[in-house]
């Protein structure tokens, strides 16, 4: 147990590292309106929109009967969507053209749509489904609705804590970026994760399988 909730942390932290999950945009909003606040105001925004992108997937899960029926083959199911996901962002290297058609003040729904876009929720979902998975074990003799609401705060808890560990690791680097280096310094040392991000969905996706096959 304690080490999938570590994997929701740390997986936050790589999605608040990895600039396609927006923390350029908080930059950049702090240096055109000049005031620090506004970079504390779009990283919350950015927070926002991944918190909802996170519940939309993880709660549908929590929700499902089925889910103590058929969790190892749903486990199964849910890794294989996840490596199917990061081998077509292998494929297919280009980034999402309707992103750029957001307006720069609707940051909490290009939050949204770029974590979407880009699988963000799905890395979770094997980990999550790892996580119901012990707890069932715990308390397989209650019944199945106590189950459900467990499912459900376990959703809700991934989320958070999973938006809260990006939101702390991208605001570090916004930080540093704005009081420091500066977005020309970004433009010179951009540095692309999309081959590591497709890949991290391959390598969760395959370790979800594992793990329900032979066991947490």
């Amino acid at each position: 147990m304690t080490a999938l909730w570590g994997a929701v942390i740390l997986s936050g932290f790589y999605h608040g590292i990895n600039p396609g999950m927006g923390w350029p945009l908080a930059v950049s909003a702090g240096l055109m309106q000049d005031k620090r606040r506004s970079i504390v105001v779009a990283l919350g925004m950015l927070a926002l929109g991944h918190l909802i992108a996170m519940m939309a997937i993880l709660l549908p899960f929590s929700l499902m009967k089925q889910l103590f029926l058929w969790e190892k083959e749903l486990r199964y199911i849910a890794g294989i969507v996840v490596i199917v996901m990061g081998l077509y962002l292998l494929i297919n290297r280009k980034h999402p053209r309707f992103l750029a058609r957001v307006h720069p003040t609707k940051l909490t729904l290009w939050s949204f749509l770029a974590a979407t876009a880009h699988g963000a929720g799905l890395m979770l979902v094997p980990i999550y489904l790892g996580i119901c998975s012990v707890d069932s074990a715990d308390t397989g003799h209650q019944a199945a609705q106590s189950l459900m609401r467990g499912n459900i705060i376990n959703a809700v808890k991934v989320a958070t804590i999973h938006t809260l560990a990006m939101t702390f690791a991208g605001g570090i680097l916004a930080v540093i970026f704005y009081f420091w280096l500066g977005l020309k310094f970004l433009g010179r040392t951009w540095f692309n994760l999309d081959i590591v991000w497709a890949s991290s969905l391959v390598l969760v996706g395959t370790l979800g399988i594992l793990t329900a096959r032979f066991g947490h």
